[in-house]
C-alpha cells in the first residue's frame, strides 16, 4: 500500500543553524532541483523572520527570506512546494505578501507551549493570506500535561492545518513517539500531524518511521542529516525507504556528492558523543555545541562530569 505521507526537507532552514546560513545560490538551486526530481513534496528554504526585529546588520538571504529574491533564484517552480519558518516575535506582518504574490506555499510557526496563543494568531494571519500553515511546538519532552491540555484546546479550535510533534532535544525514543502521537490524536483529532526529530541518540529515522506508522503524515528531514547539533532524520533514508512511487533516491545522492561531502568537512553535525549526552539528559544542545567549539571538544568523560555534577556551571546553563 502506498504511503500518504509528505516530506518537508529542512536542509536550508535547520542546516543553516550549523553554518549561519552560508549557502551559495548554486547549492540552493541544485538542492531544489534535486528534491523536485526526487519527488520530495516540500523544501523549507529558510526563515521568514524580519531583519529589523533581530537587529540584523548583515544581509542573510536564507535567514531573512525575501519573496522577490526567491523568485529570482527559483524563477520556475517545479514539483516541490516551498515553505518557510517564523518564530514568535521575530516576524513583521507587513513583510508577508499574500500567497498569490509569493513563491511560498506554506508558512510554519515555531513556538514554545507558553506562546501557543501568539503562535495561533500568526497562523490565523498566514491562513487568511492563503498559505498552508503548521504549528511546531518545541521542547515537548519537558512540557507538563496540564499545559498541553490547555494549549490543545486552543489548537483544536484554530485554522492550523498541521501540528508538529518536535523532539527538540533528540531525547525521545520510538515508544515515546508512539505515546505522543496517540496523545495528539486524542486531543486534536481534527488536525493533521507532523514530526520533527533530532539524531542525538541515532533515533531520528526510527522515530520518524514510528510516527508515520502511527498516522503522522508530515515528515521533516534534511539531506545528509544536516541540522543543528546532531542533525535531523535523513531525507535520503526516507525517500529510499518509504513505499511511494514518486520518490527517487538518485537525485538526492547527486546533491550529497556534488556539495555535501565538502560541506561536512567544513561544518560539523550529526551523531557525536556530547550531543548524545545532552539527548540522554533531555537537555538543549547549546552547551554541547559550545563544548565542541572549545579546545576540550573530545574530552567526552570530562563533559559528562561537567553536565551531571550538581554544582557545575555547565549543568545550570543547560537548564
Amino acid at each position: 500500500m502506498e504511503q500518504s505521507c509528505k516530506i518537508i526537507d529542512c536542509t536550508i532552514r535547520d542546516g543553516g543553524l550549523i553554518n549561519n546560513w552560508d549557502f551559495s545560490v548554486e547549492y540552493v538551486q541544485d538542492l531544489y532541483n534535486g528534491l523536485s526530481a526526487a519527488g520530495v513534496e516540500y523544501m523549507e528554504i529558510g526563515y521568514k523572520n524580519s531583519p529589523k526585529l533581530l537587529q540584523a546588520t548583515e544581509p542573510n538571504p536564507w535567514r531573512f527570506l525575501d519573496d522577490h529574491f526567491i523568485e529570482e533564484i527559483i524563477p520556475q517552480k517545479k514539483f516541490t512546494k516551498l515553505s518557510a519558518l517564523v518564530d514568535i516575535g521575530r516576524v513583521d506582518p507587513d513583510d508577508i505578501l499574500p500567497r498569490e504574490q509569493s513563491p511560498l506555499d506554506m508558512i510554519r510557526v515555531a513556538c514554545y507551549i507558553r506562546e501557543v496563543d501568539k503562535g495561533l494568531q500568526l497562523v490565523q494571519m498566514f491562513h487568511d493570506l492563503g498559505y498552508e500553515t503548521s504549528l511546531n511546538i518545541m521542547a515537548l519532552s519537558s512540557v507538563p500535561e496540564n499545559q498541553l491540555i490547555e494549549a490543545f484546546n486552543m489548537v483544536k479550535k484554530s485554522v492550523v492545518d498541521v501540528v508538529y510533534i518536535v523532539d527538540s532535544f533528540g531525547s525521545l525514543d520510538p515508544a515515546d513517539i508512539e505515546h505522543q502521537v496517540k496523545k495528539f490524536k486524542e486531543m486534536i483529532p481534527n488536525k493533521k500531524l507532523g514530526i520533527h526529530t533530532h539524531n542525538n541518540m541515532q533515533l531520528a529515522f526510527a522515530n520518524t518511521l514510528t510516527a508515520m506508522r502511527n498516522g503522522v503524515t508530515f515528515l521533516d528531514s534534511s539531506v545528509y542529516g544536516m541540522g543543528r547539533a546532531a542533525g535531523n532524520c535523513n531525507t535520503e533514508l526516507l525517500v529510499t525507504h518509504i513505499q511511494k512511487a514518486s520518490y527517487e533516491l538518485k537525485p538526492v545522492l547527486d546533491v550529497i556528492e556534488k556539495h555535501m561531502l565538502e560541506m561536512r568537512q567544513r561544518w560539523e553535525w550529526g551523531y557525536i558523543i556530547p550531543y548524545m549526552i545532552s539527548g540522554t539528559l533531555n537537555e538543549h544542545p547549546r552547551v554541547a555545541m559550545a563544548y565542541r567549539a572549545s579546545e576540550d571538544r573530545d574530552k567526552f568523560a570530562d563533559f559528562y562530569d561537567k553536565v551531571t555534577s550538581p554544582e557545575s556551571s555547565l549543568a545550570s546553563e543547560s537548564k
